[in-house]
């Protein structure tokens, strides 16, 4: 169930939105509300097994060899922010039909909008922490895109690269932290891990694992000093801003805390690390934002600001501390997505969001006005608001969390929050005043806004009626919720605690009282002759914001790769290939000094006379090749001749599987080494100097005979080897008796994906760089003999005609029989392209395309994606059967006539595999034979 709740948004919703959204509009909203509606009801189903104390818990294998599997956890924590993902997702799905514009690609939106939410979704329901990877980066990657949504605007492509930057990384760090651990408790399961915490804390990798953990949380949720990354990604839509800043992006950081909780804290570094880094964060950016004139600028400060106020709880440890700091994630999305929601409306109806120029819209616009002055209030702590309460928490934690850590400057703390709460005031009063009053409307693209559609405002409209019912309510509202997410951040019972509006006169209260005043005053004086509007945050505070910081360091990353540029790229490929040589033969060498490593004493079988004339033939090609390798043509051919003594050598150790394949792949690669060397010049210019070519032979040789010494010290010792498992196991796991075959579908399936994968992102690769690329083809050869381009041999037509149902049948005889004799899908791919290709040869590049109808390659590229997909659907499908990915299931069902047939789901990646190989040999000799397409100029001239 808990797999379904991603799924939902990541299969149905990416697809359906993508597809509905360039034919119906209001359509693809509703579809994408809907589905997000429907991973909420889903979620509530669980709930009550939640409120009642249980964890539910849903596993399927994924890769277990490595740990990676497919763990899913619903507690109270990850039940409120999934909760908040999705209900908040829906107001922003709602909102954000109404305010993009008829010129923005609501495909493009939702699609990557469901992509994120699924993301997000997968990161909260993790229980495992390598699965929780795989969706934390996949969070980096569609954030990216969202902030980048407006690609057109160079701000949007520079922010979305920094956020990329900042957070992708940050997620590697975390990546080594998780392994660190994962190798700690022997286990990547959350749930096991709970059970051995003790064990986790004394091993001496905890620490170094506990700081790569903590730069990943800092880096997602935007803590000093990963802070910059965040107020730059504004140049996003605001429904994007809305989502990120509320309820999911940077609260994946806020929650990886909360949720790893239980297993780092304990020790005192994770409290002294993090109650750190979340004090200066609150402190430092809610003075920043006070001196923001972009309105989402001053929000992206403030959610910095209010970040830290979570991270700060979350590093006290106390349960109390616990209980506010999940309170505050929820009050926080609430008013925070209102405001960027409310911002969104200003900026749609003045077209600016610069408040130097915005005021007096208050008149002009009074209920988003009173709407925005409700949410500023709760942001600000105003009382009757649920932003007051849990700032009223955060205080009292702040004084007991300050007393218990027996500080020098006991006060120093109380202190500090109490001045993070004085620039929280000032902030919220600035955005409201300067906004709404503050004078006439100033110089703004757009003079005479008004009231946006109630669609629009309905979203923030229901999110700050929620600030004030909770604010008055909180225990009815929010609090069954807040108690069992703080019971499972906490790892235990909580005390006693109530959530009310009074707690009497106490010095939380007075901490507050002085917020207020202080900041009214502070603003008041600032505002005064609009003094405030005259203060550059960029130029008073530039180094402090972190951006200048983070591009002089990319900049000297530039610079500094710019010089050994210079000194490696000369353009000589020879040069290049030359470093590569030495490099490896250097680094492999340093493992043989002094190891002692010498031949061993296995016994030697004698060598036939056949073996030792191939041997004479391929040391005679080889030599052939070393001295004719200027002659491009020759030196194929030549090259051919290596693979075919090497089929031979796989003919001769019983491997016909291996020989098959290496034939078939002599002839293709043959035909497009020639394709492609049929551009360039027939002979490739001689070596400069006398030293090159010493160079080049002492390289050749070093290779060489190194790599003859690493296969002669292992032939001639005696190992152990693997091959009596497969030979044991192909049949009752695999199905088959082919064992290569079996090795390749089923055993090493996920390796063999791989390769395709590959395979069709080259072939397309070479569809990308070189389509729409023309050549003249060449008139005549070296010698001045003049090509002809007349219609091919009937003897070729008429073979052609003949030898292509032939190989088809051949082809399906060799597919059919792989899982239990050679053959096998990529054999049979092989053989269907060669006599393809032949068509090719036969009947010329244009009518051999237009009888397969390829629409100039096209349809190869959709065989590549059909395999591929054929492929993956194949190894996904295990799961249905609780099975780990690319896990064959086979059988020997009885048909009439034909009786017991055995047949294998590996037959299906099979086919995959196969047309994935036929597409991309296709097309990549579409791409090349198209690139000299045109009629040559005919002259005279023998014929060559």
């Amino acid at each position: 169930m808990l797999f379904i709740i991603v799924l939902l948004p990541l299969l149905l919703g990416t697809a359906a939105t993508g597809w509905l959204g360039t034919r119906a509009r209001g359509l693809t909203a509703l579809v994408a509300g809907g589905v997000t509606a429907a991973s909420l009801g889903l979620l509530l189903q669980q709930a009550p097994a939640v409120f009642a104390g249980e964890v539910v818990h849903n596993r399927w294998d994924w890769v277990p060899e490595i740990g990676l599997n497919l763990s899913f956890r619903l507690d109270g924590l990850s039940l409120m922010f999934a909760g908040l993902i999705l209900f908040i997702g829906l107001m922003i799905v709602t909102y954000a039909h109404f305010y993009l514009s008829a010129k923005d690609s609501v495909a493009k939106f939702y699609s990557e909008m469901m992509l994120f939410m699924a993301a997000m979704l997968g990161v909260v329901l993790s229980d495992n922490l390598l699965l929780l990877v795989v969706f934390w980066e996949l969070t980096s990657l569609s954030s990216f895109l969202l902030v980048g949504y407006w690609s057109h605007r160079a701000d949007a492509r520079a922010g979305a690269r920094q956020a990329l930057a900042v957070t992708g990384g940050g997620g590697l760090v975390m990546l080594g932290g998780f392994v660190l651990l994962g190798q700690i408790a022997g286990t990547f399961e959350l749930s096991e891990m709970l059970a051995q915490v003790e064990w986790i804390q004394a091993d001496p990798l905890f620490v170094p694992a506990l700081l790569l953990i903590l730069v990943g949380a800092f880096t997602k949720s935007a803590q000093f000093p990963f802070h910059f990354w965040l107020p730059d990604a504004m140049a996003a839509p605001t429904p994007v801003s809305a989502y990120l800043h509320s309820a999911t992006m940077v609260k994946a950081g806020v929650f990886l805390m909360m949720r790893m909780y239980p297993v780092l804290a304990g020790t005192g570094v994770f409290e002294a690390v993090v109650t750190t880094v979340g004090l200066i964060t609150v402190l430092f950016a809610a003075f920043i934002a006070l001196f923001k004139h972009d309105l989402k600028g001053l929000l992206a400060y403030s959610t910095v600001s209010h970040l830290g106020l979570i991270t700060f709880l979350v590093g006290l440890g106390s349960p109390l501390a616990a209980v506010a700091a999940v309170f505050h994630v929820l009050n926080h999305a609430t008013f925070k997505a209102s405001l960027f929601m409310i911002a969104g409306i200003v900026d749609h109806e003045t077209h600016s969001r610069d408040m130097r120029q915005l005021g007096g819209l208050y008149k002009l616009m009074p209920w988003t006005a009173t709407l925005s002055m409700v949410a500023a209030a709760s942001m600000a702590g105003v009382p009757l608001t649920n932003g007051f309460l849990s700032k009223e928490m955060f205080f009292t934690e702040a004084v007991v969390g300050s007393a218990g850590m027996g500080s020098v400057w006991p006060w120093a703390v109380p202190a500090l929050v109490t001045l993070a709460g004085i620039f929280s005031v000032a902030y919220s009063l600035r955005f409201v005043h300067d906004t709404y009053f503050n004078g006439p409307i100033g110089d703004v693209p757009n003079p005479r806004p008004h009231e946006p559609p109630l669609g629009m405002k309905l979203p923030a409209m229901i999110l700050v009626a929620m600030c004030i019912v909770v604010g008055l309510l909180p225990a009815i509202t929010f609090g069954p919720l807040v108690h069992v997410a703080a019971t499972a951040l906490a790892g235990q019972e909580l005390p006693e605690y109530h959530l009310a509006i009074w707690h009497g006169f106490n010095l939380p209260l007075l901490m507050s009282a002085i917020a207020v005043a202080v900041g009214v005053v502070i603003y008041l004086w600032l505002a005064k002759g609009k003094r405030l509007h005259a203060i550059s945050s960029e130029r008073w505070f530039g180094p402090l914001t972190g951006r200048q910081i983070f591009e002089g360091v990319i900049d000297g990353l530039f610079r500094w790769a710019g010089r050994i540029s210079i000194q490696l790229e000369t353009g000589s490929l020879q040069r290049y290939l030359g470093w590569l040589m030495g490099a490896a033969i250097v680094v492999a060498g340093l493992q043989f000094v002094g190891s002692g490593m010498g031949a061993g004493d296995r016994a030697l079988l004698p060598a036939s006379p056949l073996a030792m004339a191939v041997w004479a033939l391929l040391l005679a090609t080889c030599g052939a090749i070393a001295f004719t390798h200027h002659q491009r043509f020759q030196a194929v051919i030549l090259v051919g001749v290596v693979g075919l003594v090497t089929s031979l050598v796989f003919v001769s150790l019983s491997a016909p599987d291996l020989a098959l394949t290496q034939l078939s792949v002599e002839v293709v690669s043959t035909v497009l080494m020639l394709m492609g060397l049929a551009l360039l010049p027939q002979h490739t210019p001689g070596e400069s100097t006398t030293a090159r070519r010493l160079r080049d032979g002492v390289l050749a040789l070093a290779g060489g005979a190194g790599v003859a010494w690493v296969a002669w010290v292992l032939l001639t010792r005696n190992h152990d080897s693997i091959s009596w498992f497969f030979l044991e196991k192909s049949l009752p796991i695999g199905g088959g008796t082919n064992v290569v075959n079996v090795i390749l579908v089923d055993f090493r399936g996920y390796d063999t994906f791989g390769e395709i994968t590959v395979l069709g992102i080259a072939a397309i690769g070479v569809l990308a760089l070189m389509e729409g690329m023309r050549t003249k083809r060449p008139l005549t050869d070296s010698d001045g003999l003049t090509w002809t381009f007349a219609a091919q041999p009937l003897l070729l037509r008429v073979a052609a005609s003949v030898v292509l149902p032939v190989a088809l049948v051949f082809t399906i005889y060799i597919f059919m029989r792989g899982h239990n004799m050679p053959g096998g899908g990529f054999i049979a791919g092989l053989i269907t392209a060669v006599a393809l290709v032949l068509q090719y040869m036969s009947l010329g590049q244009a009518k051999a395309e237009a009888l397969m109808r390829a629409q100039s390659g096209r349809r190869f590229v959709r065989w590549i994606g059909a395999g591929l997909s054929i492929a993956g659907l194949t190894g996904v499908g295990a799961f249905i059967w609780g099975r780990p990915f690319m896990t064959s299931a086979h059988g020997h069902p009885h048909v009439p006539v034909l009786g017991d047939l055995p047949l294998a789901s590996a037959a299906l990646f099979d086919l995959g595999v196969y047309l994935t190989v036929v597409g991309a040999t296709l097309l990549t000799i579409s791409v090349l034979g198209s690139v000299s397409r045109e009629a040559p100029t005919s002259s005279a001239g023998s014929v060559a």
